[in-house]
């Protein structure tokens, strides 16, 4: 059932959120957090299916916030709410709430989405574009327990990750290290099982993706060792090597689908290793609320670990260029990148000690 209120209000919306299940017989009772999706016109329609099909195993309210200040200074003195109340099929198995913020309206979205919440239920923000640069101190980043990002949606994917070190709060993460999860299960497999110790560390992937950086920085903040950056055409990571004194540990996967896994002395073997879909990383993160630890050990541990490998890696948050590693006599894979930013610098402290 499908709801279309112009030039309304959040208790209008309430009303028709009622009347809603009322007429199709559905109770609120069931849903389990709120959804803040914030995000605009061009994005909404993709950001909205995801969330469907991740409510299909977290049933929620989702409201998806989409703000329209406008360009004549006409337009931005104004202030109009318009929503669209959708209940049933097409809401997958929540509800949702479409919420266009005209106007002066858009610099106060909290507002209009705070009457929305649902009671005693926790809440999730959501940025599928580029999020503010501080997501806890948005005031809509404020209403949430858990904040998500996506770096690989930002101009400067990979620079951005310094901006998440700078002001990360306990709630945040990103779905460019959500993406790393099958990566970071399989290593810690491999490496779980007898082997001497791992000695240094090389990570394949596209140019400028967050993901590979993500995945460098968290295996030099646990192994302790220099890890080296070398860029693949993709899709996304394609490879990741571990050297150790018995023979290199590999995973590699080059069509984005079936990755395969090589160990001294054993059998090389192939593992399902596919990239997922945007709702796939939701329902992921829907599944804990708690914060994240290990993201923000990973992101504020910094790029001092990390090796720029010379044949046109991305310039991390404060690597060397690929012209200055050519320029610099030493060999590029003996240079340390820089720290991103003040907190990772701090954070690199602990590998240092080890």
């Amino acid at each position: 059932m499908k709801i279309d209120l112009t030039d309304t209000t959040s208790s209008r919306i309430n009303s028709g959120l009622i009347q809603a299940r009322r007429a199709i017989g559905t109770p609120a009772v069931g849903m389990v957090l709120t959804l803040v999706i914030v995000t605009d016109e061009g994005s909404a329609y993709d950001a909205l299916k995801a969330a469907t099909e991740a409510s299909k195993e977290h049933p929620s309210r989702i409201l998806v916030v989409i703000k329209r200040p406008g360009r004549s200074p006409r337009d931005r003195a104004l202030a109009r709410l318009d929503a669209e109340v959708l209940v049933g099929s097409e809401a997958g198995t929540g509800e949702t709430v479409v919420l266009r913020l005209h106007g002066e309206l858009a610099q106060h979205a909290e507002s209009v989405v705070l009457p929305l919440l649902l009671p005693d239920a926790p809440v999730v923000v959501w940025w599928p574009e580029a999020g503010p640069d501080d997501l806890a101190s948005d005031p809509l980043g404020k209403l949430g327990q858990r904040r998500i990002s996506d770096a690989a949606a930002a101009e400067d994917p990979v620079g951005t990750l310094g901006l998440r070190a700078d002001s990360y709060s306990p709630g945040d993460t990103d779905l460019a290290w959500t993406r790393v999860t099958p990566w970071r299960s399989m290593l810690a497999a491999a490496l779980d099982q007898k082997h001497s110790k791992i000695s240094g560390a090389i990570v394949e992937g596209e140019a400028y993706n967050p993901s590979v950086e993500l995945l460098a920085l968290w295996l030099a903040d646990r192994l302790g060792v220099p890890v080296e950056r070398k860029v693949s055409g993709g899709p996304g990571i394609t490879g990741v090597h571990l050297t150790s004194a018995d023979g290199e540990i590999c995973l590699d996967r080059p069509d984005g689908a079936l990755a395969e896994l090589a160990m001294p002395g054993q059998p090389d073997r192939h593992v399902a290793l596919k990239r997922r879909e945007t709702s796939e990383l939701i329902a992921e993160e829907l599944r804990r609320l708690d914060p994240d630890d290990i993201y923000r050990a990973t992101v504020q541990f910094g790029t001092t670990h990390l090796v720029a490998s010379g044949n046109g890696s991305p310039a991390a948050p404060g690597a060397p260029t690929p012209a200055a590693a050519k320029a610099d006599p030493a060999p590029a894979a003996k240079k340390p990148a820089a720290a991103p930013a003040k907190k990772a610098a701090s954070g690199s402290g602990k590998a240092s000690s080890k």
